[in-house]
């Protein structure tokens, strides 16, 4: 890579799922660009797997939400409260939040239960919301977003995120076999896709290893990294599962795994 190229830079911080593991926490990723720095889903156990990664809540510029499940957002309460602490101008930057249609009515709601635990300076707090209907497309300074709905909640998109140099990851969110998330994934750099149970145990909403294979296949993307792993994976080949529709660099992701991307 060029010296003169910023890195670009994924790290897991959530490979699980709602159930409770000391292995790995609930979704989330971190994506660092330039002066960017990008959280994917927020389950519990983020914040505590952000500090490990080295990084603070101070550090973050965006987040986005695949969808609105609790093993998603857990986190987002938490988030904002801390930032108020302990002093309020140690955020020096707005922090903008891209969800699917319905995420301002379900912060108000938040809102109606914690109030101003979770507000912030004016200026300091920016809710996007991207269309869940179809493509949709933002561009920010040093990245693009853009996100296809896939097969799981009325919500939920999977996220393409570009630099500046064409490197992209995208991230899948909880889905069934999407046409769209293929479509997104097309040629990217790093898809990180959830195969949530074994094949065996395929259950509606949700992709299997070989599912995840296909998808990777088909849509060319340069390495495959399965995450969203309930228990049950845990006892299976998944591996040897996915190997049966993909032959492509993969990796089964674990808390705290890194992802450097070159140009």
């Amino acid at each position: 890579m060029n010296s003169d190229t910023p890195a670009l830079t994924v790290t897991i911080l959530g490979s699980g799922t709602c159930v409770p593991s000391l292995k790995r926490s609930a979704c989330a990723a971190l994506l660092r660009i330039g002066k960017a720095r990008i959280l994917v889903d927020s389950g519990p156990g983020t914040l505590r797997r952000l500090l490990e990664a080295e990084s603070s809540i101070f550090d973050l510029t965006h987040v986005c939400y695949t969808h609105l499940h609790p093993d998603h957002t857990g986190e987002l309460v938490p988030l904002i409260f801390a930032t108020k602490y302990p002093d309020i101008n140690r955020r020096v930057k707005p922090l903008t939040i891209c969800a699917g249609i319905g995420f301002n009515n379900f912060f108000s709601g938040l809102q109606q239960v914690y109030g101003d635990w979770i507000d912030l300076p004016p200026g300091m707090l920016h809710l996007v919301e991207l269309d869940n209907t179809g493509p949709d497309r933002i561009d920010f300074d040093e990245f693009s977003v853009r996100t296809l709905p896939v097969e799981h909640n009325p919500e939920s998109l999977a996220f393409r995120i570009t630099d500046n140099y064409g490197r992209s990851v995208v991230i899948s969110g909880d889905t069934d076999f999407s046409d769209n998330l293929i479509t997104l994934a097309e040629g990217a750099d790093l898809l990180i896709c959830e195969s949530a149970l074994p094949d065996d145990q395929k259950i509606t909403g949700h992709l299997t290893p070989s599912l995840a294979g296909r998808i990777a296949t088909r849509a060319g993307v340069g390495k495959l990294v399965l995450t969203h792993f309930y228990p049950e994976c845990e006892k299976a080949d998944i591996r040897k599962q996915c190997r049966q529709a993909y032959s492509g660099p993969l990796v089964l992701a674990q808390d705290l795994m890194e992802f450097e991307l070159t140009a």
